[in-house]
């Protein structure tokens, strides 16, 4: 199945969309406008933003006259805030199996969901699972089954436009939700590891859980959570579609750095990296800190530098020698390099 979410389809073989959120004050519409665009720059395709309140609901107008990507309104407790954020303009709405209530609830906002034609994503996870089913089962069957519960509900108002995420802290257990879901339902699935830890931690957990699903075919969007700067965890999604073969992204390599390298490796292939991203080229860089295995260690890279010794540095093409250089014309050989691909 596909569902549309302002101008981004996702399922029935589009690409994955990656997703971030906000962590601004939604009513503070300055400061949210900011960070969307942020994302923006970073390429985000969907961001999501809290609604705690039916102010910051409503707040989404004024944000979506000003931002490109689609807004998805996250919803707790309260149904009626996620009815005012349709109403608002919101492209799809995130709604806890564990804490919207009961059915009727569920129901109403469907009927306006489909009124309006917006798409309902049913969030499950392991923070707040419904008290009837927590501790009767195996959390992960727990995560999934409450998630597929309300997929139920809505499908018994007619309603079918549903994205379905269920998220564990423990990336084992995403991974068992996950495939669980996807054994009983059609629907897109939106991935993630919740409340996966601060940069490291979430990067290692997030990747492991994340990587695992995609190679299987399994999941439609995908958020890396990360405690902190919600532009990292575009990047690190864009890097991980790209490590998968599901994303045309440009890639730098390195070495892993040794007493032979004649300059600071993780300094310039961060560097390198950050002009990539800025010029969007899906190219492979190698960056290689010594010439002891010479440009074979890089041919497979579009282009890249490696030290040869002292002040002396050599650039490489398609695997052959382009150019011999001075340490000190670095930078401008990179966008050379760069420019020329």
């Amino acid at each position: 199945m596909r569902v549309k979410i302002g101008s981004v389809v996702i399922g029935d073989g589009n690409p994955i969309a990656i997703q971030s959120m906000t962590n601004t004050d939604t009513k503070d519409v300055e400061r949210t406008i900011f960070q969307i665009k942020k994302l923006e720059d970073v390429k985000v395709d969907i961001v999501r933003i809290s609604t705690p309140d039916v102010e910051s609901a409503r707040a989404i107008k004024e944000i979506k006259r000003q931002v490109r990507v689609p807004i998805v309104a996250d919803v707790h407790f309260d149904y009626r805030i996620a009815i005012e954020a349709i109403k608002s303009g919101a492209d799809k709405v995130r709604i806890n199996p564990g804490n919207i209530g009961a059915d009727w609830k569920v129901k109403e906002l469907a009927k306006v969901a489909k009124e309006y034609g917006v798409p309902v994503r049913v969030g499950s996870n392991t923070g707040s699972l419904p008290k009837d089913i927590e501790g009767k089962m195996e959390r992960w069957e727990a995560l999934a089954e409450a998630a597929l519960r309300e997929v139920k509900i809505l499908e018994e108002a007619g309603f079918y436009d549903i994205v379905v995420a269920a998220k564990s802290s423990d990336a084992i257990e995403t991974i068992k939700a996950y495939e669980y879901i996807k054994s009983k339902v059609d629907y897109p699935l939106h991935i993630g590891v919740t409340e996966a830890g601060t940069y490291e931690s979430a990067l290692i957990k997030s990747s492991f859980a994340l990587g695992y699903l995609l190679y299987r075919g399994i999941g439609d969007t995908i958020r890396i959570s990360i405690a902190g700067e919600p532009v990292k965890e575009v990047i690190a999604a864009r890097k991980l579609l790209s490590f998968l073969g599901l994303r045309k992204e440009p890639q730098v390599i390195a070495c892993p750095t040794c007493a032979r390298a004649v300059f600071d490796v993780e300094k310039i292939a961060e560097k390198i990296e950050s002009i990539l991203f800025k010029i969007d080229k899906p190219i492979v860089f190698s960056v290689l800190g010594c010439f002891v295995n010479g440009v074979g260690e890089g041919k497979h890279a579009d282009a890249g530098i490696a030290g040869v010794t002292g002040d002396k540095m050599v650039a490489f093409k398609g695997g052959k020698i382009y150019k011999e250089f001075k340490k000190e014309d670095l930078e401008k050989i990179i966008q050379e390099l760069i420019s020329n691909e």
